[in-house]
Formats: structure tokens, sequence, C-alpha cells
């Protein structure tokens, strides 16, 4: 039984379990709030076996333009925010879940949103979508398991540019690159998705969700080995002056959009 969420719609409808990112102001910024909810929510999901697929979705304008910088963690001890990687334990909760994965993407779909949407099985996106990395401009390394993601999406050469260069990139080009799988016209998001929806909820449940364990546990394992340290890394060089000066500029830039 899924709690009633703050942050989050869930709509079940015989065997496929629909979740959209729903903060109310169009951008669904990743607060501390939404995650562990969307936590939660894929921890639960994996026990349904009537749910053969799940959509990862998002009322609004925008998917999501990513982690909430208006959260202050500053104060919080470095042990303490150590021991809380709640991005890195929702992306692990999204990868384990066994059933097949869609996410479908509108709008900005930045930083940790990218790494959600990648961390799914398979990605279809509107025409008006932009996907980017800014963290490089943030002074930031990306963590949650998002460069493991994406290279094995893009490869390492375009991973290394998306994000490296901090470009945001639109739905041809990720599509192009093996980003997203398909790309929709705006308002046909939901023949779309339901198109990808039938195609693997009609697989046999157990055969699917064990190939998906497998591949997973395949493209992962080497990755999940060496990208340990990746929030070590950020946490270390967290909220420096240049960095604070950065994130402050960059929201200036994203409010005036």
């Amino acid at each position: 039984k899924m709690d009633k969420y703050k942050y989050l719609e869930v709509k079940k409808r015989s065997d496929v379990t629909n979740v959209f990112l729903n903060r109310g102001d169009g951008n669904n910024a990743l607060s501390e709030g939404l995650m562990l909810e969307l936590t939660d929510f894929s921890t639960k999901i994996r026990k349904d076996t009537k749910t053969r697929v799940v959509t990862f979705g998002a009322q609004g304008k925008n998917f999501s333009v990513g982690f909430d910088l208006n959260e202050a963690q500053s104060d919080q001890e470095l042990l303490h925010r150590w021991k809380h990687n709640v991005g890195r334990d929702l992306m692990q909760a999204i990868l384990n879940i066994e059933q097949i994965t869609i996410c479908s993407i509108h709008g900005y779909c930045l930083g940790g949103a990218a790494v959600i949407a990648s961390a799914c099985d398979f990605r279809i996106a509107a025409k008006n979508t932009q996907v980017g990395y800014p963290e490089i401009d943030l002074g930031m390394n990306l963590t949650w398991l998002g460069l493991p993601l994406v290279v094995n999406l893009v490869g390492i050469s375009r991973a290394k540019k998306m994000v490296i260069g901090g470009d945001f990139y639109g739905a041809d080009a990720l599509l192009d690159w093996g980003f997203v799988d398909e790309v929709f016209e705006d308002s046909k998001e939901e023949k779309c998705l339901d198109k990808w929806v039938q195609k693997y909820a009609s697989k046999p449940p157990l055969a699917a969700q064990m190939i998906k364990r497998s591949a997973n546990e395949l493209a992962m394992t080497l990755f999940k080995g060496i990208s340990h340290t990746d929030y070590d890394q950020f946490l270390l060089t967290n909220y420096s002056e240049d960095q604070k000066k950065a994130v402050r500029k960059f929201l200036t830039k994203t409010k005036n959009k």
C-alpha cells in the first residue's frame, strides 16, 4: 500500500503504475522531501506483483530543474550529510525496481532529474525537452551515480561533453545520442507513452524482470565500485566561497528565464 504523498501523484491501473513529480510550481525542484517520497515509492513498488511497468513523469511545465538549491544544508555537519546521501539512496531505489521503468520527460530535466531519467530503463521526450548537467558551472562534481549512468547511455566522449561542458541538449540531439528512445510532439505524450507501456506490459513479467536485473548488474557493478566516492568528493568541495557565488548566479539566471 502506498502512503499519501505530498509531492507525488501515484495512479495505478491494472498492470501499470504511474508516478508524477508534483511540487505545484511547475519546476519540481528535487527537495529532500520529494526525494524521500520518491525513494519510498520506488522501494514499495518492487513488492507489487501486479504492476509490470512503472512510469515516471511530472506535472507542470518542467519535468524537474534538478536539486533544490534553495534548501540550505551548510548548517548540517559533514558526517550527518555523508550518512544521509538522499540522492544516491533514491537512484539506488529506482535501479532496484524490478519492473520495467519508463521515464517521460518534458521541459527542463536538469542535474539530479537527468540522473533520475537515466536510472530508468527507457526514456521518451517531448520536443521541448532540455537535458543538462549544470553542476560543473556550480563548482560541483556529478554525484548520485549520475556519471556511470550517462556513460552507459551515450558513451564516454559524449558523456564528458554533457557533464564537463554543462550545456543543455534538445530532444533531437538526445535521440541521436541514445539518451532518449523516442521523441513525441508536445501534445502526444499519452499516445507515445501508452505504446511503450503496452509493449513491455505484454511481456512475461518474471522473464522480463530477471533479464532487467541481470542487465543492470552487468552495466553497473564495476561502476558502483569506482564511483562510491563521488559524494565524498562533492562534500569536501561543497560550499566554498566560489561555489556559493556560482550557485547565486545560477539561481538568478534561471529565475529570469
